[in-house]
């Protein structure tokens, strides 16, 4: 929802509003790809907005040209929802690779399981009983203290999209380290943020941006609602480098900047960082 509208409505009722409000934008997109089961109903749509194919073909396009992935590679998607970006890696994954989702929403899991696996037994769903306000209240585990349930370096490709900025610090930083863990040494992930530097400041206190960041809840860290600060949260870029950085994660450069505060067209609306695991000692 936008921002405005947000602040509005309850926090417990934000789920049901979000679909209500994107309601028009899923009716056309299921009717434009009408042919397809694997589009999920508007019922099961709780982020995101835009056509949910056409964002599953481009981050795609990402994860290859950007990230490097092959068809051959183990790949993990942290926070899957309902198979967005899955559903299209089912036309680019080989039968050597495979695809592990996990999710806090468990009727993300359930759909994704019961539609994707029986076709593509290499894409394994798995629900994350993490604590979430709004998607996941009775959630046992915190974000901050959860280990992701895989071997260290069983991945070859992780990615998290729209994950990191709805995220506070403390989550971030164990979140971070589990990829790092999972990864493979010479491994790679591909995470969207909200960067904020000084094009990405000036622009925001100019009121270009679409996402009014101007509430600090942490040094470097700064959210949109003081209410409800996760609803999209900012990290600043330096900062973020050295996180990575002090996982073992190198950042590829360049950094993939985004449109989210008013830069015009560019690779995808969210910030894209590259990062590669270190070899192991």
């Amino acid at each position: 929802m936008r921002r405005g509208l947000a602040r509005l409505v309850p926090g417990w009722l934000r789920p049901a509003a979000r679909r209500l409000y994107y309601l028009p934008v899923y009716v056309s997109h299921r009717l434009r790809h009408s042919g397809s089961d694997l589009v999920p109903p508007a019922s099961l749509m709780f982020v995101g907005l835009g056509d949910f194919v056409a964002i599953g073909r481009e981050f795609r396009r990402h994860f290859v040209e950007l990230g490097g992935l092959l068809p051959r590679h183990r790949v993990l998607d942290v926070g899957c929802g309902v198979g967005r970006m899955a559903i299209p890696l089912t036309e680019y994954l080989s039968p050597e690779g495979g695809y592990w989702g996990f999710d806090i929403v468990r009727k993300g899991i359930e759909w994704c399981g019961s539609r994707i696996t029986p076709r593509f037994p290499n894409f394994r769903f798995q629900h994350s009983d993490v604590y979430n306000r709004h998607y996941n209240p009775g959630g046992r585990a915190r974000a901050s203290e959860y280990r992701f349930p895989f071997d260290d370096g069983f991945f070859d490709f992780a990615f998290l999209t729209s994950v990191f900025t709805h995220m506070l610090p403390a989550d971030l930083e164990n979140y971070l380290g589990e990829v790092a863990r999972v990864l493979r040494p010479g491994g790679r992930c591909l995470i969207t943020m909200f960067l904020l530097q000084p094009e990405s400041l000036a622009l925001v206190r100019g009121g270009r941006s679409r996402l009014d960041f101007s509430i600090e809840i942490a040094p470097g860290c700064l959210t949109i609602s003081a209410e409800d600060p996760e609803v999209a949260i900012a990290y600043d870029e330096a900062a973020t480098l050295q996180r990575f950085a002090g996982r073992g994660l190198a950042v590829r450069a360049p950094l993939h900047y985004g449109s989210w505060c008013g830069r015009g067209k560019h690779a995808s609306f969210q910030d894209i960082v590259i990062a590669e695991k270190g070899p192991a000692h």
